[in-house]
């Protein structure tokens, strides 16, 4: 199995569903003691933020090219970022790489071409929900994503930053996801990405009423596949 670099902290809780998804699939798929071959830096998600809010997109990149780029000299074999509002950077932090990187909106966008449907719902952070980097990445699959209205996504990106990402799971914050859901879904989305890695702590197949698809599983999913490949 090839060493999967993970690179997380944004947030700690997102980086502990990866962990968890990886050694469980490793185990449902080899059996025994198996568990994931992980290398995992994770980042002090409070710097990052920071960053974010202040629109210091060009130290942020440096610093997951560093951080990326340690991975690799660690042994890393395969490199996953374990955020989707991160992959804004996805460039800058592979500049120079030779390990491939696997991207977690191509992976989400294939997953749901895949499933025949074209017209997925979005919720996750206001980058992820209104910037190119990732609308882009499901439109190039043929895909024309559902947005919510402004409300809804200040709403969403709020309870990702002020609950989710604190591990702080709420059930007027569940309902409040659920109404925004249906609202998609009354929009025409056909299904529904859970856009950041935290989403999934509120939302799931169980809740909403078009089928769901989890960043997180996918992403993990597709990191293992490509582990295994030739084992």
């Amino acid at each position: 199995m090839k060493k999967i670099g993970i690179l997380g902290g944004m947030s700690a809780a997102s980086t502990a569903l990866y962990q968890a998804r990886l050694n469980a699939q490793t185990m449902e798929r080899l059996g025994g003691l198996h568990s994931a071959n992980l290398l995992v830096r994770s980042l002090d998600f409070a710097d990052i933020a920071d960053m974010q809010s202040r629109g210091d997109w060009d130290a942020a990149g440096d610093l997951l090219n560093h951080e990326a780029r340690l991975l690799e000299a660690g042994g890393a074999e395969i490199l996953i970022l374990a955020t989707n509002t991160m992959h804004k950077l996805a460039d800058r932090m592979t500049e120079g790489l030779a390990i491939p990187f696997l991207h977690i909106g191509t992976a989400t966008a294939e997953a749901v071409a895949g499933q025949g449907l074209q017209r997925p719902g979005l919720m996750a952070t206001a980058f992820t929900m209104e910037q190119e980097f990732y609308i882009g990445r499901l439109r190039e699959k043929g895909l024309d994503p559902v947005i919510p209205n402004a409300t809804d996504r200040a709403t969403t990106h709020g309870i990702i930053y002020d609950e989710l990402c604190k591990n702080i799971i709420r059930g007027d914050s569940r309902k409040t996801y659920e109404a925004i859901a249906a609202r998609l879904v009354d929009a025409g989305a056909d299904s529904l990405i859970l856009g950041c890695t935290e989403v999934g702590m509120l939302l799931n197949a169980s809740n909403v009423a078009v089928p769901v698809f989890d960043t997180t599983l996918i992403h993990c999913d597709r990191a293992l596949d490509a582990a295994l490949e030739g084992t």
